[in-house]
């Protein structure tokens, strides 16, 4: 599909995005290319060192504003993807000034005036108009999570999940991908190279990091808390028992999962594959051939969550392994608040 630009339709909505420069940003900016998102303006918004950038959206040229001298009273909806300080300091203007944002950070996630979603699961959230003026988009692990969770739990329910995740450098955005091509350019140099990790430490080239986010008292993450917490709030299940891992790994983009899932009832095999199959964008790779798989590689960009590695466990008929792949800056983060939009828009919520 075609970008449809039309000033005259009144009802075509005012769009801003935030961060605009960034990973998830451009990332935005293909989706509007690709999916034909129609509106009457867009203003791509960033800090004041990237204002006065030129990008181009499908032909047209438009001109980076800064964050700081932005009138957010010119957007209907506004994308923010510029990092959770960003957003404590410049959605409450945004809202203030009558836009509709979907946030892309930590910070609104769990506020009980702001719907977290995830359209393939709750899009009824979308409906009526948040009161704080705030969607939050959730993590970047946590959303292709939820969407195999729903169709399990739907068909057997859940008693229980282990996750580990196999997260990509480009989880950071770009300044992510950069530090991981530097450093393994420095470790392929030798041990006398001056190369310092400013983001993944210890150095994240031919390395795993069993850390992402900050260490809480809990010895847990931030991003393992954040996975439980986002789940339960997705699914509308508070007791929701999902236990995580997070591993930051030396892949560019994609994040991979290992989920383990305990059931209520025995689950079959075939049946299994067939619900998975038929959750919406998502593609089982072994429905036929055990043998196959996706990985972050052969995915590479994509708006399906792929899955593989689909096993019951020998010991416990109730309980199942599967594999996951999914693209982070898409549907991790860009595809999914973007959705968020156009369900807003078919709903007539915006």
């Amino acid at each position: 599909m075609t970008l449809v630009t039309d000033p005259a339709e009144p009802t075509a909505p005012r769009v801003a995005i935030v961060g605009a420069t960034g990973a998830v940003g451009s990332t935005l900016i293909e989706l509007i290319e690709e999916r034909g998102l129609r509106y009457r303006e867009l203003h791509l918004v960033a800090s004041s060192r990237s204002a006065g950038r030129v990008l181009t959206v499908d032909g047209a040229k438009y001109e980076v504003q800064a964050i700081e001298t932005f009138d957010f009273s010119q957007a209907d909806v506004a994308f923010f993807s510029a990092g959770t300080s960003v957003s404590e300091k410049w959605v409450p203007v945004a809202t203030a000034a009558g836009t509709l944002v979907i946030d892309n950070t930590i910070a609104f996630r769990m506020d009980p005036d702001s719907p977290l979603v995830v359209p393939q699961v709750n899009a009824h959230e979308l409906d009526r108009r948040p009161k704080s003026g705030v969607i939050a988009n959730p993590n970047c692990s946590t959303i292709p999570l939820v969407r195999l969770l729903r169709g399990v739990e739907d068909r057997w329910g859940i008693r229980h999940a282990v996750v580990s995740t196999y997260q990509a450098a480009s989880g950071l955005g770009y300044t992510g991908v950069e530090e991981l091509q530097e450093s393994t350019l420095a470790s392929l140099n030798g041990p006398d190279s001056a190369f310092e990790p400013e983001h993944f430490k210890p150095s994240l080239a031919f390395n795993v990091i069993p850390k992402i986010d900050r260490f809480l008292d809990s010895g847990f993450t931030l991003e393992e808390q954040k996975m439980l917490q986002e789940s339960r709030k997705i699914l509308g299940m508070p007791h929701l028992d999902v236990t995580t891992t997070c591993v930051r790994v030396p892949v560019v983009n994609c994040h991979s999962e290992a989920v383990y899932i305990e059931c209520h009832e025995p689950v079959d095999r075939a049946e299994l594959v067939e619900v998975l199959g038929g959750l919406p964008e998502v593609t089982v790779h072994d429905r036929t051939d055990l043998k196959e798989f996706p990985t972050p590689a052969t995915v590479g960009s994509s708006d399906h969550v792929h899955v593989g590695r689909v096993r019951i466990t020998q010991s416990n008929p109730r309980a199942f392994w599967l594999w996951l792949v999914a693209d982070n800056l898409r549907i991790g983060a860009a595809l999914n608040a973007f959705q968020i939009a156009e369900e807003l828009l078919e709903r007539g919520t915006l």
